[in-house]
């Protein structure tokens, strides 16, 4: 009993791996035929797919093969027209060609008669010259001077006409609108007829004092004449010594020296040395209130402190008897009011009116003309072309700008108005007299007179050698000579006068 139970459990345990095994096999065998049988679908299905993705690939390889079929004819076709059309235009440019090379030999032809006949036209010309020169009795070149100098005759004096018609007609026209214009300016600005006229004579409380200045030996006149750099004449002149130097700035010095020691009345070589110091302090401060006065009354500003300075130094330099410095301060107005009526540049016009003449403050120091001298000091205080132009060309005919032209003109009033200026007797026959050996030394002329206080030279010409062309250049010539060898104020009216007097007697 007890051997029959594992008997029976081993029995058992084997029947149950017997089983097991044997459903396992079965399992695995239906699983097995599931794989395959799925395998065997998908690849089923993949040879669907691609046989259709082959039939779409053979369709659009025939659509794209019948579409490349088509541009091919399409292209051939084009290609046919496009080689009939080159065809066509070939057979044309053929036959323009033909063309051009006949018309060109016409050309050749009818050039080659056209030689042809200029040649026979020359050889009538020559033949019906010589005629011509045997008929009247000249050479070609004789009459070719006999016709020139008739039209020429003829020409001028219409050219004369024409010439003198439209001088009178511009001139009245210019001169209207000019004078209507600068008397507008000129009543617009007030200023004084006359002018400041520095001196250089030193009045004293006595004769006796004249004693005193010199000194014992002359030691003080000496010393006063050392540090200043000025002569001091002492002559016959009651109550009165004069200071001569070349120097303005210098004679004013001296004569502020000496008027502080002719007030104290102790004069001696310390106490004079003490006098000019004072002096030369004084003068510096008056100098450059004179300066900023003057642009305080043009209403100009911008200078450097410098420049105001010697602009200041113009307070005692004259010209013709004219202070400088206001003749510059009424330059400066006339050129502001001119530039207005104009439509110039006021601010620029103004500057370069006040400082035209900046060049008379170290004319006496300085080689050049004080309009050279202008310009090279205001280009050291960096001013602007516009204003340099001015300032060097204001004694110009033709200045480069219009405010220069401005300030030349306003110059010319200033200076010529009257009162403005003044001059000796005997400077004044001297300059008539140079006016006069000027105009009198171009030939033709038969007499010249300087009138009008030397504003005018009035020529007499020889009629039979000068005609009216060149009385005209002859003007022209004078007016361009006297500006390049005199010095003179304003301007001068150059009139050449040239006339035919016949005269026969009755009997």
């Amino acid at each position: 009993m007890d051997i029959l139970g594992p008997i029976l459990l081993m029995i058992g345990a084997g029947l149950g791996l017997g089983g097991g095994y044997w459903l396992r096999k079965l399992i695995a065998a239906k699983e097995k035929n599931s794989a395959e049988a799925k395998a065997e679908n998908l690849i089923n299905e993949a040879k669907k797919v691609e046989q259709e993705i082959t039939i779409k690939a053979k369709d659009k390889a025939l659509n794209i093969i019948e579409e490349a079929k088509k541009d091919e004819q399409e292209r051939r076709a084009e290609l046919k027209n496009l080689q009939k059309r080159l065809e066509k235009r070939e057979g044309l440019f053929d036959q323009k060609l033909l063309d051009l090379e006949n018309k060109q030999q016409q050309l050749f032809d009818k050039a080659n008669q056209v030689d042809k006949i200029k040649k026979e036209i020359q050889t009538i010309k020559v033949e019906q010259i010589t005629k011509l020169e045997k008929v009247a009795s000249l050479s070609r070149e004789d009459a070719k001077k006999i016709l020139l100098e008739n039209v020429e005759k003829q020409s001028q004096e219409d050219l004369l006409s024409r010439m003198r018609k439209l001088d009178q007609t511009a001139s009245e026209e210019l001169e209207r609108k000019g004078k209507q214009m600068l008397t507008t300016v000129i009543q617009r600005c007030a200023s004084s007829h006359a002018a400041e006229s520095t001196t250089t004579v030193v009045q004293l409380p006595s004769d006796e004092m004249k004693g005193r200045i010199i000194g014992r030996e002359g030691r003080n006149i000496k010393r006063i004449e050392e540090l200043t750099g000025v002569e001091i004449i002492v002559d016959d002149t009651p109550e009165a010594i004069i200071v001569s130097g070349f120097s303005p700035i210098r004679r004013h010095l001296a004569k502020r020296a000496l008027d502080q020691l002719i007030a104290d009345g102790r004069i001696h070589p310390t106490k004079i040395e003490e006098a000019i110091e004072r002096a030369k302090k004084e003068l510096a401060l008056d100098i450059k209130k004179a300066g900023e006065d003057a642009m305080y009354e043009t209403g100009v500003t911008g200078f450097d402190t410098k420049l105001v300075q010697i602009l200041g130094r113009l307070k005692y330099r004259t010209s013709y008897g004219q202070n400088v410095l206001r003749h510059s301060i009424e330059v400066c107005e006339l050129a502001a009011l001119l530039a207005e009526e104009l439509d110039a540049n006021v601010a620029v016009t103004k500057k370069a009116g006040l400082l035209h003449d900046i060049g008379k403050a170290v004319d006496h120091e300085v080689q050049g003309t004080h309009p050279e001298i202008g310009r090279d000091i205001a280009k050291k205080f960096n001013l602007p072309p516009e204003i340099i132009a001015p300032i060097l060309e204001h004694h110009e005919d033709h200045p480069s700008t219009l405010e220069a032209v401005i300030v030349k003109v306003a110059d010319a009033i200033s200076g010529a108005r009257p009162g403005a200026r003044k001059d000796t007797y005997e400077h004044y026959l001297q300059r008539l007299e140079e006016l006069e050996n000027v105009a009198l030394t171009f030939p033709g002329i038969e007499k010249a007179y300087a009138i009008q206080a030397g504003r005018e030279v009035r020529v007499f010409v020889k009629a039979e050698e000068i005609d009216d062309m060149g009385a005209a250049n002859l003007a022209r010539e004078i007016a361009k000579k006297i500006e390049e060898e005199l010095r003179y104020p304003g301007e001068i009216k150059i009139n050449v006068v040239r006339e035919t007097r016949i005269i026969e007697y009755a009997r």
